[in-house]
């Protein structure tokens, strides 16, 4: 018999840096033309008027000039209504 237990394998021991998500630019900033507006996973906010979305889901401004936010109704895949937040550049 062994005098010290089985060690096994240790788990969540991982430690990876945070992605920094989130808004960069605020309602009412100046922004300028390629600049990153909001950092997402998923498509939480939508991109409208003077925005783009990148394939990872980020919203840049597509022209120059301020920020705005405000929420519209977008129907989901099962037909319901939801909010979102919409991302325009003016």
């Amino acid at each position: 018999m062994s005098k010290v237990k089985a060690g096994g394998s240790s788990k969540n021991v991982h430690d990876s840096p945070g992605q920094r998500l989130g808004v960069k630019l605020f309602g009412g900033e100046k922004v300028k033309t390629g600049q990153v507006i909001v950092r997402q996973v998923g498509m939480t906010k939508r991109a409208g008027k003077g925005t783009f979305m990148s394939r990872n889901f980020t919203i840049h401004a597509a022209q120059d000039g301020t920020v705005a936010y405000n929420t519209r109704k977008v129907r989901s895949f099962t037909g319901k209504s939801i909010r979102r937040t919409e991302v325009t550049v003016e």
